[in-house]
């Protein structure tokens, strides 16, 4: 057996320009046996097997050839046996696809089993008998069993021996299939007499080595006279039947004739096929030799059937003939798909040509029935193509575009050209990956938005809205405020955009006198990589509130002077006395202004302009009207709610100045000016007494400092030294610090408050009022001097306190003339 092994071990190896490959192996090897090294009869580098997902693809049939993709050889996966997968076909071989992926390729393989000597020749019986008429003539035929051997080639049955070989000898007639009829031919006449009964031994040899045999018991009983054997009419009967027939379908029938007449005449027929399945599939009638159907054919299984038929009469004389059928084929097979590797997601991105999936059509019927065409539905962006025989690829025909169309489900339809023709359809379903390939959108070109000014600060404004299209991270869109300013200012103190909403935030409160509108840009960005973005102009404008009261331009409303209008006694109705005129910073409506008086002194003698804020005469001025006359005018605007502002006019009615001029003298002092006055009093009392308090303390603190180092010195007995700072002098008996502040006091007439001017001459030690001036006010500092050892006596002196005469600083205030400049 090993010899047989080494010597059939030979592989073959063929490989083609369309990625066919070819191996030789002997049957019966052990699992795990090599094959072939694949990676390299196809000139493939073992890793794309490994990164290809190499694999063996053998439709419906069996694997027996595994793929090692790490070593990139083909295995034997399970031991082979030729016979069971072949039968006497040859040669033997098995067929699969190599299948790789990314990008899709398959090769296909053939792996040729060549046959071993395993099986020896056998006969379907272990013996047979004939019963044999003494008078056969010598060259008389008897017809023996052939026997059977799996094998093929030379490993089949070779020849037959017959022993003893005294009265018979053996003839064998070659066949067109390769068999060899084997018969018992009678060479010396029999007698009953001598030997009625002969035992031979029919011995089947092969060609194999070793050689293997196989035998039959042949047992011969002698008997008298029959001496005409059967004969067929012909050698070699023909029959077609179609693979649909019903079971009972007579096929042929065949005859056979005897000479002899009676029991010996009587024919007997029986079809002598042993090991294959002709018997199961059809039978023949012992007595009229009609060969009927018993089976179910199927022409893609076998097309041929050939039957032995034997015709034996009683004295058991025999003749064979065969019978050839042939299966006629009819389409009743539809085309079979098979998805041999496929892609259930694909990007969007993918380019025209891109391998979606590969197909395998099977159609086992024969000639146009076996012809299949494929397609796929219009309008998509597939195509179905034709690499090889029975074998389909699913490609991109155009770009795909997820936003369009997200899935698809591609029916590929197959169908031969039988009549009526027969059809098979698979659904693909194929999932579009996305890719970031779309900007986010926003809904409207451009955005306004209004907000009113005065807001609270964080109010939200206005909300933006940006669609994208693409899908998950892709389409997760972020808004961003992009920088710029307004009016030198950075626009995010003014407004705050939400990354995730959209939603416009006020930073800031607006104020719609200072700005009544702006402008930003805001930029939507999705979330791929890298991210697409747009962007939208948004204007915000400030809508007006009545926030702003009306302002009097004229006359002007000034602290410590007084305005007044003169109006002649001569006056007619109707004169104008002068024309309040106010502003309002607003806007619309906010901004219109009405002028109401108040109050007046004689209402019967003047009135306003409810629009034009004039104010005219409404009767005749006459002497018995007061010269001074006082109009409050009250001015509103048009807001919810309104606002207003009052502007008091002082009207002299007279025909000089100097009348006026006397009548307004003592309106200067007024309530508001007494009222000023009554503070700045209390003011100067508080300043007075706090001045005077620190004095005190400070004199105190300084007595009993010195005492303190005097009680120290006098114990020390140390003689005392007295001290003099710089720029000491004692003259006019000043003080220590001669130096003067000048003050230039200036006063107007009708002026509440009274204007100073202060002038210093070499340094700030000293002030003295100008003694001209009402009131007299002198200031000597103290001047406190160190001595330069640290243990020398601090002296600190004293020259001048303050002294002031507050009662008559308060009556000059209160009675003194106006003041006038110095």
């Amino acid at each position: 057996m090993r010899r047989q092994v080494q010597l059939f071990i030979l592989l073959l190896v063929v490989c083609d320009a369309f990625g066919q490959v070819s191996y030789s192996v002997p049957e019966e090897m052990a699992k795990g046996t090599l094959v072939g090294n694949i990676a390299q009869d196809l000139g493939l580098d073992v890793k794309r097997l490994k990164l290809g997902n190499a694999r063996v693809y053998s439709g419906d049939s069996r694997e027996y050839v595994e793929l090692n993709a790490e070593r990139g050889v083909l295995l034997i996966r399970e031991r082979i046996d030729r016979e069971a997968l072949c039968g006497d076909t040859t040669p033997c071989a098995v067929h699969f696809q190599i299948v790789l992926e990314n990008p899709m390729e398959f090769y296909s393989v053939t792996v040729e089993i060549t046959d071993i000597n395993d099986n020896p020749p056998t006969f379907e019986k272990n013996e047979i008998k004939f019963i044999i008429s003494e008078s056969a003539v010598v060259g008389a035929i008897f017809d023996l069993e052939r026997a059977v051997d799996l094998d093929v080639g030379t490993n089949t049955l070779q020849s037959y021996v017959l022993k003893p070989s005294d009265n018979f000898m053996l003839k064998l007639h070659n066949q067109a299939d390769g068999t060899k009829n084997v018969e018992m031919v009678l060479q010396k006449p029999l007698d009953r007499e001598k030997n009625d009964f002969i035992a031979l031994v029919l011995t089947a040899v092969d060609g194999g080595e070793p050689q293997m045999s196989g035998t039959m018991q042949i047992f011969i009983s002698v008997l008298d006279a029959n001496d005409n054997a059967p004969v067929f009419t012909q050698q070699v009967y023909k029959g077609t039947v179609s693979e649909n027939a019903t079971k009972g379908t007579t096929v042929t029938s065949v005859r056979a004739s005897d000479a002899d007449h009676g029991l010996n005449g009587k024919i007997t027929y029986s079809i002598t096929n042993t090991l294959d399945d002709v018997r199961h599939m059809f039978e023949i009638n012992d007595e009229n030799g009609e060969v009927k159907l018993i089976g179910r054919l199927d022409y893609e299984k076998k097309r041929h059937f050939q039957i032995n038929v034997r015709a034996r009469d009683n004295g058991g004389l025999t003749d064979s003939c065969k019978v050839i059928v042939d299966v006629v084929d009819i389409n009743d097979n539809e085309p079979t798909i098979k998805i041999m590797s496929k892609s259930t997601i694909i990007s969007e991105s993918a380019k025209p040509n891109t391998v979606v999936t590969m197909i395998n059509i099977q159609d086992p019927d024969s000639d146009e029935y076996g012809k299949v065409q494929c397609f796929i539905s219009d309008n998509i962006p597939f195509v179905l193509k034709s690499t090889s025989n029975n074998f389909y690829t699913l490609v991109t025909d155009s770009d795909l575009d997820r936003e369009r169309a997200s899935e698809y489900n591609i029916t590929v339809t197959c169908s031969d050209e039988g009549v009526p023709s027969l059809s098979s359809s698979v659904t693909l379903t194929l999932q579009i990956s996305d890719i970031n390939d779309n900007a986010p959108v926003f809904e409207r070109s451009s955005y306004e938005a209004y907000i009113v000014e005065n807001n609270t600060p964080s109010l939200s404004i206005f909300t933006v809205k940006a669609t994208d299209a693409d899908w998950n991270q892709n389409a997760r869109v972020s808004y961003i405020l992009e920088d710029s300013s307004v009016n030198g200012v950075p626009v995010s103190s003014y407004v705050s955009v939400s990354a995730d909403s959209g939603v416009i935030h006020a930073v800031r409160s607006f104020d719609y006198e200072q700005i009544k509108d702006f402008h930003f840009r805001v930029r939507a960005q999705d979330g791929g990589s890298p991210p697409l973005s747009s962007n939208v102009t948004v204007k915000i404008m400030i809508q007006d509130q009545n926030d702003n009261p009306p302002q009097v331009l004229y006359p002007v409303q000034t602290g410590g002077s007084l305005v007044a209008e003169m109006v002649p006694r001569s006056a007619d109705v109707g004169y104008l006395v002068t024309k309040v005129v106010a502003v309002d910073v607003d806007s619309g409506q906010n901004a219109w202004l009405s002028y109401k008086l108040q109050k007046a002194t004689d209402r019967a003698l003047f009135e306003v302009g409810l629009q034009n804020g004039e104010i005219r005469t409404i009767r005749q001025v006459t002497d018995k009207d007061a010269v001074k006359q006082r109009l409050t005018v009250i001015v509103e605007d048009n807001g919810q709610p309104s606002r207003s502002a009052t502007v008091v006019v002082n009207v002299a009615v007279a025909d000089s100045f100097p009348e006026v001029l006397s009548e307004f003298t003592e309106l200067t002092h007024d309530k508001e000016y007494n009222d000023n006055l009554t503070f700045y009093l209390v003011l100067a009392l508080a300043v007075v007494s706090f001045l005077f308090i620190t004095c005190l303390v400070v004199i105190i603190s300084v007595k009993i400092y010195r005492w303190r180092q005097s009680r120290i010195l006098y114990h020390s007995n140390l003689p005392v030294i007295p001290y003099y700072p710089p720029r000491y002098s004692d003259t006019l008996g000043t003080g220590t610090l001669p130096h003067v502040y000048n003050y230039e006091v200036c006063r107007t007439t009708d002026s509440r408050k009274s204007d100073c001017k202060f002038g210093r001459a070499g340094s700030q030690n000293v002030l003295i009022m100008d003694p001209s001036s009402t009131g007299t006010m002198q200031r000597i500092q103290s001047e406190k001097s160190i001595l330069d050892e640290p243990d020398s006596p601090l002296e600190v002196r004293i020259f001048q306190p303050f002294k002031i005469n507050v009662k008559k600083l308060i009556l000059d205030i209160l009675f003194s003339a106006p003041w006038t400049a110095t």
